[in-house]
């Protein structure tokens, strides 16, 4: 929980010199709002009395200090200046503090994986860099609370998304995640083993309780940000009528994102890909809204929900997928888009961006995650010297 801590001007916190005077025994110092008074003879009465004002000095600069950065580390999550001045290094934030900070945008990852590929760190990187104001949270079910992964790393992704001030990467704990929501009964009688389909449905299930608990929005790990989405209340259209959960966003406590969680464990068939996912976002939000078709670029709107148009994150519809990683003639600006899904669910062949290529891809990579592309280049001239010393 967060004090609200009522602070005067900068020049109150200007440490104040010692009133001593040798007639009397008191030494009263000021930092900010706080008076200490020291007990202590003055110099004339003490031969060590110097020395001891030195140490008294010393000990209340100290105090002064550490007064002065716990103020202001709560003043910098109450006012939305999280990122400009963060005295706690991040390695000891919590999930939770972080998340509580609001407006965070989360990535999941649902594998055991603990490398995230080049498309992963595209994703969070353009994330961090388009919202840079806002915490971008990277839940890895993989990690484990004594994993130890910071800047020096054996994991080229993790130093690379490390360095971010705004980026945070902490372990995928479901258990936790579900407490309090409808999901927790039904993840204690689910058997993962048995599931076919457990990696795409424990991701729809995570998304939907960590956007409930703690608002923001929730991106898949395959979508390049260009630019911040204005609204606060938004599902993304993937074609007209039809909703997908690869994107979304809502404050903390909305009733839809609840209503959801409820009809996921009513209907629940892990058996039928998106059953729990896309399907489930498209006929709830047909149960409170009259659904029709997209003309132009306009949106739609419903019970203060923004249905938001195809073109701002799916430009390029799931069919055509491949083009991302095709040389065009003219590349297109995607003027009317937030952030571009990639469909790499779709990418059964695992094409990858290709320094040189000159694809769509790469170039969506050199203006939207550049440090992600130039360690991508590293890597590939690594990778062919060691090629060429093996042969």
């Amino acid at each position: 929980m967060f004090q609200t801590v009522w602070v005067s001007s900068p020049r109150s916190w200007a440490l104040r010199q010692p009133d001593c005077h040798c007639a009397g025994k008191e030494t009263s110092w000021k930092c900010g709002f706080v008076r200490t008074t020291i007990q202590h003879s003055c110099p004339r009465y003490d031969p060590k009395g110097p020395g001891k004002a030195r140490m008294l000095k010393k000990i209340q600069i100290c105090l002064c200090f550490f007064f002065v950065s716990g103020i202001l580390y709560e003043i910098s999550l109450l006012s939305g200046c999280f990122f400009s001045y963060m005295p706690m290094p991040k390695h000891f934030l919590t999930p939770e503090q972080v998340l509580n900070v609001g407006k965070s945008i989360i990535f999941l990852e649902t594998t055991e994986r603990l490398e995230p590929p080049p498309l992963v760190s595209c994703s969070v990187e353009s994330a961090a860099r388009t919202y840079q104001d806002r915490p971008v949270i990277l839940f890895m079910k993989g990690l484990t609370n004594d994993t130890a992964l910071d800047l020096n790393s054996s994991y080229a992704a993790f130093s690379l998304l490390s360095s971010m001030k705004n980026v945070f990467i902490f372990p995928l704990q479901m258990e936790t995640v579900f407490q309090e929501t409808p999901l927790l009964q039904w993840y204690n009688q689910v058997v993962p083993e048995l599931e076919k389909n457990w990696v795409h449905v424990s991701s729809d299930a995570s998304r939907l309780a960590l956007i409930w608990k703690y608002g923001g929005i929730y991106m898949d790990t395959d979508v390049i940000s260009i630019r911040p989405i204005p609204e606060e209340s938004f599902l993304a259209a993937q074609k007209s009528q039809f909703s997908s959960n690869g994107i979304f966003g809502f404050p903390a406590h909305h009733k839809f994102i609840w209503d959801c969680m409820e009809n996921f464990v009513l209907k629940y068939n892990g058996n039928i890909w998106g059953n729990q996912g896309p399907f489930l976002m498209t006929r709830m939000l047909k149960t409170i809204c009259n659904l029709t078709d997209f003309k132009g670029t306009e949106d739609h709107s419903c019970q203060n929900i923004s249905f938001l148009n195809p073109q701002r994150f799916y430009p390029i519809p799931y069919p055509a997928w491949g083009r991302y990683y095709e040389v065009w003639d003219k590349s297109p600006n995607f003027s009317h888009s937030y952030a571009l899904h990639l469909w790499n669910f779709m990418n059964h062949n695992r094409k990858a961006v290709i320094a040189g290529s000159n694809t769509l891809a790469e170039k969506l990579y050199k203006a939207y995650c550049p440090t992600t592309y130039e360690d991508l280049i590293q890597n590939a001239e690594l990778e062919d010297f060691t090629f060429y010393e093996d042969t």
